[in-house]
């Protein structure tokens, strides 16, 4: 879990995966494979993403390859990107080593996936970090009392216009026979459903949790 812009789950995540490798014998990486999501701002400007970039090719370190989800709604918190790097896109902290970028549409979920599997498989034979660059928008603001349409009018007025990434894709999903809006409602009420009973059981069962006397076989077994 990684709140916000907070870059510190990166070499966390490296730990852990390079940890895990160890355990089981993935002596060449191909087992075991990292995933860090980003924001567009985060990703330009905490050192901590660079800092971690240099140690992915390092012996007692490396993976493997990472690969990065940068979610580019273009805007860091209220500020445009103009003014919050000195670069065009907010990848080219990554160009310090030899890793494709992918940059890619957000409105078009198929191309998205697309991206992603070159990204994949170049880490799986190449050993390399791969970066994935979604470029898309944030409908509503960073928190209750954030409303970007005041900082950015142009932009948010736009996006107020915008139909969503579901609704576009239904509507041709519809249009060429693979799923009428029908059976898309459908679907969602059905997801509704489950997501509605996977809330009221596990309100159901409270978690009781430990706080002295924690040992490692009991983390070990909370786990499982």
């Amino acid at each position: 879990a990684n709140p916000s812009h907070l870059e510190a789950v990166n070499p966390v995540v490296m730990g852990k995966v390079r940890a895990t490798q160890t355990l089981i014998g993935d002596d060449d990486h191909h087992q075991v494979m990292g995933l860090l999501m980003h924001g567009d701002a985060a990703f330009a400007g905490q050192g901590l993403v660079a800092e971690t970039l240099g140690f992915s090719q390092l012996r007692g370190y490396q993976t493997g390859g990472t690969i990065h989800f940068i979610v580019n709604n273009q805007i860091g918190f209220t500020t445009a990107s103009r003014d919050t790097r000195s670069t065009f896109f907010c990848t080219d902290v990554a160009k310090s080593m030899p890793v494709p970028i992918f940059h890619v549409n957000g409105d078009h979920p198929e191309y998205v996936v697309r991206a992603i599997e070159l990204a994949a498989r170049f880490r799986q034979k190449f050993g390399y970090d791969a970066v994935v660059d979604i470029l898309c928008y944030r409908k509503f603001g960073h928190n209750e009392a954030d409303d970007p349409s005041f900082t950015h009018p142009i932009m948010y007025s736009l996006i107020e216009q915008a139909d969503s990434v579901s609704t576009k894709y239904g509507a041709m999903m519809d249009a060429e026979g693979v799923s009428s809006f029908g059976e898309q409602k459908e679907l969602r009420g059905e997801y509704r459903q489950h997501l509605k009973g996977a809330l009221e059981s596990a309100k159901s069962q409270p978690v009781e949790y430990k706080t002295d006397g924690f040992q490692y076989g009991d983390w070990m077994q909370y786990t499982k």
